[in-house]
Parts: structure tokens; sequence; C-alpha cells
């Protein structure tokens, strides 16, 4: 529940809301949010999940549970929970292929609801994936929470990328700290060795270093992330050791670290002022 008062308002027992974006779609950025949302609470943290795509939310599909979730006395949703991650999705409460047809004032509420009518409890993280674009999702989280960062997904793509940099801006004019980018779809790597470069391997990179912004890793292009992602067992499953699974905990290393910098930097911020 959050606290009383005007304006962002923290949610009680959260230590960090993490936002992940990406300019465009098509891009796997619910693919990474579900894998290092995975692997963060496999390396021991309580972690949660929000599926903010709202006009096409995969969450459900990738966690493996499609159920609508109970409602206590109080009016609070109880999120669904599969391994070790706490998570809600419209795709929970709208299931099917049915669309959702709504205007801003309609996301608003949903994101609200998501953020304070929903039994989170204790929580280290809660990964908040965002729809693809710069719209009304990110202005209504925003303006509902004070996000510990944001996380921007991209393949290496002069395409994605220029797509990925209008992501930065945007958190930028939010007044939203981005935590580093990730490279999805990285490479292809063959059974005999060789590698293919695909999406323009490296471009997610230079573009960090372009904005002085930190690089959290890359993610090759491999068909066992799709598969698993479509039958509900996504790779990190595997857990750190696992060859196809170890980048997403790599990069969950690297989310908590710049996550815990960007905290004590907004208490010191707070203290001074």
């Amino acid at each position: 529940m959050a606290q009383q008062g005007q304006g962002p308002q923290a949610l009680l027992g959260i230590g960090a809301i993490i936002a992940v974006g990406s300019g465009k779609g098509g891009v796997g950025k619910t693919t990474v949010s579900v894998n290092v949302a995975i692997a963060l609470a496999k390396l021991g943290h309580r972690v949660g999940l929000i599926d903010a795509d709202i006009y096409g939310p995969n969450v459900p599909m990738m966690m493996g549970q499609t159920r609508q979730p109970s409602v206590t006395d109080d009016s609070m949703m109880e999120p669904l929970e599969s391994f070790g991650v706490k998570f809600i999705s419209v795709g929970l409460i709208s299931p099917g292929d049915k669309p959702l047809v709504m205007r801003g004032p309609m996301l608003h509420q949903i994101i609200r609801q998501f953020l304070q009518q929903v039994k989170w409890g204790e929580l280290d993280y809660l990964i908040v994936d965002l729809p693809p674009g710069t719209g009304d999702v990110v202005i209504s989280l925003v303006q509902t929470v004070p996000l510990t960062g944001a996380v921007v997904v991209s393949t290496g793509s002069g395409v994605a990328l220029q797509d990925a940099r209008k992501a930065l801006e945007m958190f930028h004019q939010v007044n939203v700290q981005v935590l580093g980018l990730i490279e999805n779809m990285s490479q292809m790597r063959l059974p005999s060795g060789e590698v293919i470069d695909v999406f323009g391997a490296g471009g997610t990179e230079a573009t960090a270093r372009q904005y002085n912004l930190p690089f959290l890793g890359s993610v090759d292009l491999d068909p066992a992330i799709r598969s698993g992602g479509d039958r509900g067992l996504p790779v990190a499953l595997g857990g750190e050791d696992d060859a196809r699974a170890a980048a997403y905990f790599a990069i969950a290393k690297e989310v908590i670290a710049h996550a815990e910098d960007a905290k004590e930097e907004s208490k010191d911020v707070f203290e001074i002022t």
C-alpha cells in the first residue's frame, strides 16, 4: 500500500522499483524482464514483476500461469507466483486473444491498481515490464511511484537503437535515472562454433558509451530462449551455471549493483536538501 500524500508515493515494503523499457517492439524486452526477474529470485532476492504492456501482455505465458488472480475481502488482488517471482498482468484479468481497447485514463487506472492494489508484501525488487514506445504507461508509472531507475533493452540494429535513444530521452525527460542498457539477440552461435552477427552485435554497447551509461550485458540469439518462453519455462530456471542462463544472471548482478548505487545517490540528494 502506498503512503498517503501528493505526487508519486513510495510503496511500503518495496526496496527498489525498476522499469524495463525499449523504444520499439520486437527486441525481446519481456523475455529479458522475465528471465532477469527469475535470476534475481534465484540469487536469493524477493522479486515482483508487473506486466505493464497492457496491449500485448505476454508475461503470463512466459511464467506458465494464466488463471485469474484472487481478490481479498479488502479488494486487494493477490499476485500469482511462479519460480519464486510474484507477478500480475492484465493478461490474467482478460485472458485469451480478445484485445483491450482503452484510452489514457483507463491505462492510468490499471497501472495504479497494479502498483497500489496488489498485495506484493515485502519485495527487494519490483520489475515493471513496460510497453514499447514512449506513451501513457510510462507517464502513469512515474506519476504514481518514485522509480529507482530504468533499464533499456535493444538489439544492436541501427533501427532499434534509433528508437532506444528515444526511450533514453524519455526517461531523462521524466527524471528517471537509466541504470544501463542491455543488448538482446546479440549474436547467434551455431553448433559448429560459427558465430553469426544477425542484428549488429556491439551496437548497444557503443550507444551506452555514447551516452556515458553502463552497459549491463548482452544475450545471444538462441532458439532455446524463445522456446523456453513459449513453454512457460524460461531458460533462467537452469541456474547461474547453465550456459544459456548465465547471461541473465550476469545482467541481474549488474542491475543489483547499479540499483543500489542509484538508491544511495537518491539518499544523498535527499539528505543534502
